[in-house]
């Protein structure tokens, strides 16, 4: 009998996560993810009780990535790295983008509440948001998500035109945050 292979977590959560950038996480299954390591079920067993726990470490690596892509940008403008951020991973994950953002699930729910939290903290370091309480940011995040998210939208499924540039989507960005802040600063004032 030959020697079984051995994989170590990583080896096997890397290639659920090849398989759900190319599938999406509904395309994830034991025996996939055994072919894509040239291996029986058994590695995979060992590693993971059922194929849910497996999933939600794809997603925890997802989660990763998302946190690099916001180290890497670093422009000293933390609201401005978050929407840069989700529109680059939408360009370069549209297919776990679409998963995760589009479709009806529960995989990313403690990320949004543990995320939230983070960029609100990471906000309250921009100059350009001094002065604002908790509250204020935290609706002026969920206001420039649902902007950011409808663009990241749009690029993930190739819906702009071919015209716009990486830049012009990071200047409409630029500039809705602007006008966000503006009208939260003038909602204090009055």
């Amino acid at each position: 009998m030959a020697p079984k292979n051995k994989f170590t977590k990583e080896q096997i959560i890397d290639a659920a996560f090849e398989i759900a950038c190319i599938e999406g996480l509904q395309g994830i299954t034991i025996r996939k993810v055994a072919d894509q390591l040239g291996s029986s079920i058994a590695p995979i067993y060992v590693n993971f009780t059922d194929i849910n726990e497996l999933i939600k470490e794809v997603v925890k690596k997802v989660s990763e990535i998302s946190k690099q892509y916001l180290s890497e940008i670093n422009s000293g403008n933390p609201f401005h790295d978050i929407g840069v951020a989700s529109v680059r991973f939408a360009k370069d994950y549209s297919v776990l983008f679409r998963d995760l953002v589009m479709r009806p699930n529960d995989h990313l729910q403690d990320y949004d509440e543990n995320m939230g939290n983070d960029l609100v903290e990471m906000m309250k370091e921009d100059a350009d948001l001094e002065g604002l309480s908790s509250e204020e940011l935290k609706l002026i995040l969920l206001k420039m998500r649902i902007f950011q998210t409808g663009l990241s939208v749009m690029v993930a499924n190739g819906l702009l035109p071919h015209s716009v540039s990486e830049e012009q989507i990071i200047e409409l960005l630029d500039s809705t945050a602007s006008d966000l802040i503006v009208a939260a600063r003038y909602r204090r004032q009055s």
